[in-house]
């Protein structure tokens, strides 16, 4: 059987030293690893970066077969008014604001970046799935 969890979530990119440039002027702070990855532990998981030709070598694909990584990464806030102020330090940092924070149809607040590379995030408040106290998002609550 196979858990309901995500423990690694790698993202290739072109510029290794950019993104993980990028990611830092978020605040985040690395981990020690491997030569050519770079590791932010999250809660619960860890956020690598990769080399594209890497990732897609290891895949047995071509850059072009693999794209852009058709997703989004979702990071929940505790509070509405704290997803501009994210958006806007993503901004600063060299990414690209794809949509400002807003109210959305199902009742939340929420606004969407790429980092320098594409990757695409979305930024939320979620009233109905309040944070856990260490921060872990759950749909409709973390017990």
């Amino acid at each position: 059987m196979m858990q309901q969890r995500v423990s690694l979530i790698t993202v290739g990119v072109k510029d290794l030293a950019k993104a993980a440039a990028f990611y830092e002027a978020l605040g985040w702070a690395r981990v020690e690893s491997q030569d050519g990855v770079v590791a932010f532990d999250l809660i619960g998981q860890t956020f690598g970066l990769y080399p594209l030709d890497a990732l897609a070598e290891d895949l047995g694909l071509s850059v072009e077969t693999l794209g852009a990584g058709r997703m989004t990464l979702g990071y929940n806030v505790v509070e509405k008014a704290d997803v501009a102020p994210i958006l806007a330090k993503a901004k600063a940092a060299g990414g690209d604001i794809l949509k400002p924070a807003q109210d959305v149809f199902w009742g939340g607040h929420h606004g969407y970046f790429a980092d320098p590379e594409g990757h695409i995030w979305e930024i939320a408040h979620n009233p109905f799935s309040p944070l856990g106290p260490n921060g872990e998002f759950q749909w409709y609550g973390a017990d």
